[in-house]
């Protein structure tokens, strides 16, 4: 016999939407959302689309009709609630462009909560354009069938953002001098601090000293190695995010 296909098909487009969906709510969509529909994938009328919010998870909707610019979607029904995300925040110093472009797209795959970008004395970079970043994060949303988004926080200082740092939440910081002194390694830290966590990455020349000595004397603060090999600052922290998923996130069975 033969077997029933899946619907609706994982070939169906699949996009965010910057609104608030609901069952047999109608929506005209416009723009590059529009041309990607109509002229790449050449929907016709009754054809399905996939659905995102990041408020209340992801919807089956049809096409209901069809312009040469715009194309109406209408909502049929709830396929998944917005998922849980773990209460992980990714802080982070500017790097080059395509770099940090790069960073943030692993971030929102890797499941961080928050993003924060923190400027440091050494980082090469000193402007952070948001909607690029949220942008990079939509696509890969949009690909890797996420139905939530990071929240990316305003460029901070990192004196601010120590002095405005919330009770509660370890702030783990990769010391690559931690290994030369045999300090403890990120995934042993994680065996003796659970709960709400942010991990600390500095840019590509390091912390200064001053830095350094102001993060370690933070009452949150928990120095950590990432292992014996320097690490590019974005390698940094996605190989520490992946860690803290691994340890004590929702990649744990």
């Amino acid at each position: 016999m033969t077997a029933t296909p899946a619907w609706p098909p994982r070939s169906a487009p699949r996009l965010f939407v910057d609104q608030p969906l609901a069952i047999g709510a109608s929506l005209r969509i416009e723009g590059n959302q529009a041309h990607y529909l109509v002229n790449v994938m050449r929907l016709a009328e009754g054809a399905p689309v996939k659905l995102f919010d990041d408020i209340s998870g992801e919807y089956l909707a049809r096409v209901t009709a069809r312009g040469k610019r715009d194309i109406t979607l209408t909502l049929e029904s709830l396929l998944r609630t917005r998922e849980a995300v773990p209460d992980f925040w990714l802080c982070a110093a500017p790097i080059k462009k395509a770099r940090f472009d790069f960073l943030a797209e692993k971030a929102c795959e890797l499941g961080v909560a928050r993003f924060v970008p923190v400027l440091t004395d050494r980082a090469v970079v000193d402007k952070v354009k948001d909607d690029r970043l949220r942008g990079t994060m939509i696509e890969a949303a949009e690909q890797c069938e996420r139905t939530a988004l990071p929240v990316i926080a305003p460029l901070t200082r990192l004196d601010a953002l120590l002095k405005s740092w919330p009770e509660g939440r370890h702030l783990f910081f990769a010391d690559e001098r931690l290994h030369e002194d045999r300090g403890v390694s990120f995934s042993q830290a994680l065996t003796r601090h659970s709960g709400p966590a942010a991990v600390l990455i500095g840019p590509e020349g390091g912390f200064t000293d001053a830095e350094n000595a102001a993060i370690r004397s933070h009452p949150a603060a928990v120095p950590v190695s990432l292992g014996p090999r320097i690490l590019r600052a974005e390698t940094a922290a996605i190989a520490a995010t992946a860690v803290w998923m691994a340890s004590l996130g929702d990649w744990v069975a």
